[in-house]
């Protein structure tokens, strides 16, 4: 039946976003996460990452872009089912992203499980320099649209 979901092992999207300050902040106000981390410049000036880095939580979202980007890479798919996301597994970050850093998600189908409809992905965000800032697994449900 996943042959008609039109989605593959290996299928991949790829998408950058220059992380702006406006994000960061727009980010903290809906969530309310004010850490200093991420809204104080003075404060982490004088950490070993010198400036304000991204929120974690952030960076998911930029994931949750490439996992819609693959979405519509299924073509057909689109007219008979609808994605719905199970969530990110086994997510770390293992570099700070800045204010400022362009990052490139890479967003690649790893296993399709037919019998229950879900694709798994493997996640990788870099930073400008080529170095891997989040990693992630996520889970796509392919629901049968009514």
């Amino acid at each position: 039946m996943l042959e008609a979901l039109n989605a593959s092992v290996g299928q991949s999207v790829t998408c950058s976003k220059t992380v702006g300050e406006s994000d960061v902040y727009l980010f903290a106000g809906i969530t309310g996460d004010l850490s200093p981390n991420h809204v104080d410049e003075a404060a982490m000036s004088r950490t070993t990452y010198g400036h304000r880095i991204a929120h974690g939580a952030l960076l998911v979202g930029y994931m949750s872009r490439a996992s819609t980007m693959i979405c519509d890479a299924c073509g057909p798919l689109m007219a008979t089912h609808l994605p719905v996301s199970l969530g990110y597994d086994r997510v770390r970050f293992v570099r700070a992203v800045l204010i400022g850093d362009t990052i490139t998600i890479d967003y690649r189908i790893s296993g399709i499980d037919a019998g229950k409809l879900r694709t798994m992905a493997d996640i990788e965000l870099r930073n400008q320099s080529g170095a891997v800032c989040a990693v992630a697994v996520h889970v796509m449900q392919w629901i049968l649209r009514s």
